[in-house]
């Protein structure tokens, strides 16, 4: 760890109250996350915790960025494994790992893809980036699937005029020289698939998951390729 003593003290310190605060996180829930607990854990006054963290929104801020970070790590892992020229390998790579993560941290994949906290708006400029992560690894496995004659997508017939220059917004923010088709496919795919991974981290399939919570995702998978039009 780079820096002076006093750096590495402080970077070891935010650590910690990050770490005690996914822990609050966990057995507390977002809108019960308080400061003061995490003070207590850390074995300090909770004036001290303030010259750190200001606010219980700013303690939130870094949950967020910490998940977000941690999650895009997991599929970089994943990605690293697979050919790049496998776009559908990658598109389930990517699948795998964050519902193998989400599994494993559910409170905090809530407080990244679950309802709203009451009373915090996380601040795009810290969390853009690093909550993009995951959905811009999708669109490149899909632009580059696109580009080598491997994704095929049902035509999008869209009539809506707001629709198209949303289509076109999506294209320039993500910097994506696609056509309409393959943006709606994306966008549905995006959504089907960290629908069907909140479903089953929050229960909604029932206590047992369909009988086999793995090969239902595993079918998942095998129907969003045919959905998006990747062509193995």
């Amino acid at each position: 760890m780079a820096g002076t003593p006093r750096d590495r003290a402080r970077a070891r310190t935010m650590a910690d109250i990050v770490r005690i605060g996914r822990q609050h996180l966990a057995t507390d829930g977002a809108a019960a996350l308080s400061l003061r607990a995490v003070a207590r854990d850390l074995g300090v006054v909770s004036s001290a915790v303030y010259r750190y963290v200001k606010s219980r929104d700013e303690l939130l801020t870094l949950l967020v960025v910490d998940g977000y970070d941690e999650l895009g790590d997991a599929v970089d892992r994943a990605l690293d494994e697979v050919a790049a020229d496998d776009f559908v390998g990658r598109q389930s790579a990517i699948a795998r790992a964050v519902r193998a993560w989400g599994l494993a941290e559910p409170a905090t994949y809530a407080l990244l893809f679950g309802g709203p906290v009451p009373g915090y708006r996380a601040p795009a400029e810290q969390t853009t980036v690093p909550g993009t992560r995951v959905v811009l690894a999708l669109v490149r496995v899909w632009s580059e699937a696109y580009a080598a004659g491997r994704l095929a997508p049902p035509p999008a017939e869209v009539a809506s005029p707001g629709l198209l220059a949303g289509f076109a917004a999506v294209r320039e923010e993500i910097g994506a020289d696609v056509p309409d088709d393959v943006v709606a496919a994306a966008l549905f795919a995006w959504a089907a698939l960290f629908g069907c991974i909140s479903w089953e981290i929050f229960g909604q399939y029932g206590p047992d998951g369909v009988g086999d919570p793995e090969a239902l995702f595993e079918l998942h998978l095998v129907r969003l390729s045919a959905a998006v039009g990747l062509i193995d």
